[in-house]
């Protein structure tokens, strides 16, 4: 998997988070606790390798709402990896610098942005980001942008895995561009 245009990463995050009610939510920062990748080849559209980054959060803790939305846990966070050690991973292991990369929407790029620069650590992404939500809405001609789960719906797709989970988010996420992809083959 050597070639960088032959791939693209597709990237969802899971952070800490608090539910609005919670009066720590205005005070914390969300930290990422998990970076889902799924790999979509795109001669044939398939996704070939998927995997599950835990990272462990350097500015926050894991909530109760946070545990309950993704089934992370403060215990399960604490054995991940940092911040740092996560980017060379994207890096050696998804050439993340080299290929494109996808997201359902901006917040996962620029959650990364943010951390990084608070913690001093290489951004691990090239420049070619894809916004899948965007995609979507343009494609589906609305200009009501939905979440993840509600578009695969509107595209006939189930949702497979556990929602909220960064694995399965991201393979969810390829199974959708790697269907808008096609569309566009098909039309050319």
């Amino acid at each position: 998997m050597r070639d960088p245009f032959r791939f693209i990463n597709v990237v969802d995050l899971e952070a800490t988070c608090w539910a609005r009610e919670d009066p720590d939510a205005a005070h914390n920062v969300s930290d990422i606790i998990e970076i889902g990748v799924a790999v979509l080849r795109l001669k044939p559209l398939e996704i070939v390798r998927k995997a599950s980054i835990v990272v462990k959060p350097t500015n926050s803790e894991v909530s109760a709402f946070c545990t309950k939305l993704t089934g992370w846990t403060s215990a399960d966070v604490a054995k991940g990896c940092t911040l740092a050690q996560a980017a060379q991973q994207l890096r050696d292991e998804f050439q993340a610098h080299r290929r494109p990369w996808a997201s359902w929407g901006d917040y996962d790029r620029e959650q990364v942005r943010r951390q990084c620069e608070r913690e001093g650590v290489k951004y691990p992404f090239g420049r070619s980001h894809i916004n899948v939500k965007l995609r979507h809405s343009l494609d589906s001609g609305t200009s009501r942008s939905m979440g993840m789960q509600y578009a695969l719906v509107d595209l006939g797709l189930e949702l497979e895995g556990q929602h909220h989970r960064g694995v399965d988010d991201a393979c969810n996420i390829a199974r959708i561009l790697a269907l808008l992809l096609g569309r566009t083959r098909s039309a050319a």
